[in-house]
C-alpha cells in the first residue's frame, strides 16, 4: 500500500464514513446545540490546519459560528490561556499525538468548555482528552504525505455542519461526494501528462479563495513535501495586495477555480495574469471559461454546491503531486526530512 493506493481509496473511505458515522455526528450536533456556544476555537497543525481553514468557512457561512485558530504556544510555552468558556474547542489531528494540540483541549476542559477531537486515532491522547470525538475512519495511512486522512477530516467537518443545520438538502449533497471523487480520480492519466510536462517545476504560486483557500494551502504543502517545489499559496484577494508584484513572464500559477461566489473575481485575476503578466496557468475547474484560460487544465464535475467542492478539488491536485514527484525522480513514499507523526510543543 503506497501513496497512489491511498489516493484511490478515498471514495470508499468517504462512503463508509457516511454510512457508519452519520448517526454519531447527529448526536454530537445535538449536544453542541444544547451548550451556550458563541464561537469555535480550533487547534491543528500541518494538513489538519488546512482542514481547519475549511471549517472556518463552512461553520462560519452555514452555521454562523466564528472560528478562531489557537496559537498552541500560548498554552505550552507562554501559559497565557485565552478565556474559552463560551467556545467549542476543537482539536484536529490525524495521529492525535501532537502535544501542543492536546494541550489546548486540556486547558479547555479545565475551563469547562465543550471539546471535540477529530482524529484518525480514536484511542490517541487527543481523543482521550476530548469530551466528544469524531473518528475519521480512514484506516492506516502509511504514506508520509497525508491524502485520505485530509479528505476524511473535511468530510467530518462538513457532516457536522450539515447535522447542526438539520437541512435535508445538505445531507443529500454530502451523499454525492464519494461518486464525484470517483469521477475526479478518472483524471489520473491527464494529471500524469501535465505533471510530466512540468518535471522542471521548481517554484510556483497556488491560488484559491473562500471555501477552496484550504485547497490552495494543501496543494502547496503537497508540492513542498513530495516534489520539493517552493510553492506559495495565496487567497486570490490577498495576492492582489502586494504579492502580485512577483509575477513575471512564465511564472507558474496553479489555481483552484470552482463555480460559485468567488469565480467572477478569480476569472478576472486569471485573465490579468495571463494576458498582462504572461504567467503560465494550470487551472482546476468545472467552468469552461476558467479552463480555457489555463495553458494546462483539469475539468471537474459541477454536481456539488461550492461549500463541498474542497473534498473533490484536492484529489486531482494530489494526483498531480504524486506524478510530479515521480517525474522528478523522487521517492513518493519517503520524503526527505519528514516522519509520519510530528510531535511539537
Amino acid at each position: 500500500m503506497g501513496l497512489k493506493d491511498e489516493i484511490f481509496e478515498q471514495p470508499a473511505i468517504l462512503q463508509g464514513w457516511l454510512e457508519n458515522q452519520w448517526g454519531h455526528v447527529q448526536q454530537i450536533a445535538r449536544a453542541i446545540r444544547q451548550r451556550d456556544i458563541d464561537f469555535v476555537f480550533l487547534a491543528a497543525r500541518g494538513t489538519s490546519d488546512h482542514a481547519g481553514v475549511y471549517a472556518q468557512y463552512v461553520w462560519g457561512a452555514i452555521n454562523r459560528l466564528p472560528v478562531a485558530f489557537a496559537a498552541p504556544s500560548l498554552f505550552t510555552l507562554y501559559k497565557g490561556w485565552p478565556r474559552l468558556q463560551r467556545a467549542l474547542v476543537v482539536g484536529t489531528s490525524q495521529s492525535g499525538q501532537s502535544p501542543d494540540v492536546v494541550s489546548v483541549l486540556t486547558e479547555a476542559r479545565r475551563q469547562g468548555a465543550p471539546t471535540l477531537a477529530i482524529t484518525n486515532a480514536p484511542d490517541s491522547p487527543l481523543a482521550q482528552t476530548a469530551e466528544f470525538k469524531l473518528d475519521i475512519q480512514a484506516g492506516v495511512e502509511k504514506a508520509v504525505a497525508a491524502t485520505k486522512t485530509y479528505t476524511a477530516e473535511l468530510m467530518a467537518m462538513a457532516a457536522l455542519s450539515a447535522a447542526m443545520t438539520e437541512d435535508e438538502d445538505h445531507l443529500a449533497a454530502l451523499q454525492l461526494i464519494p461518486a464525484v471523487v470517483e469521477e475526479a480520480l478518472g483524471l489520473a492519466s491527464e494529471a500524469e501528462r501535465i505533471a510530466t510536462a512540468h518535471a522542471a517545476l521548481s517554484h510556483c504560486v497556488v491560488l484559491g479563495r473562500g471555501y477552496n483557500y484550504c485547497s490552495a494551502q494543501e496543494w502547496a504543502l503537497k508540492l513542498k513535501e513530495l516534489a520539493y517545489v517552493f510553492a506559495e499559496p495565496y487567497s486570490t484577494a490577498d495576492f492582489q495586495h502586494g504579492p502580485l508584484a512577483i509575477v513575471e513572464p512564465r511564472l507558474p500559477v496553479l489555481a483552484i477555480a470552482p463555480s460559485g461566489a468567488v469565480l467572477p473575481d478569480l476569472l478576472a485575476l486569471l485573465h490579468r495574469l495571463r494576458e498582462e503578466h504572461g504567467a503560465e496557468l494550470f487551472v482546476i475547474s468545472d467552468d469552461e471559461a476558467a479552463t480555457a484560460l489555463g495553458h494546462q487544465a483539469l475539468r471537474l464535475s459541477s454536481r456539488l454546491p461550492e461549500w463541498l467542492t474542497p473534498l473533490v478539488y484536492i484529489v486531482p491536485a494530489q494526483l498531480y503531486c504524486y506524478y510530479l514527484t515521480r517525474a522528478k525522480g523522487y521517492d513518493t513514499e519517503k520524503p526527505r526530512s519528514l516522519n509520519k507523526v510530528t510531535r511539537t510543543r
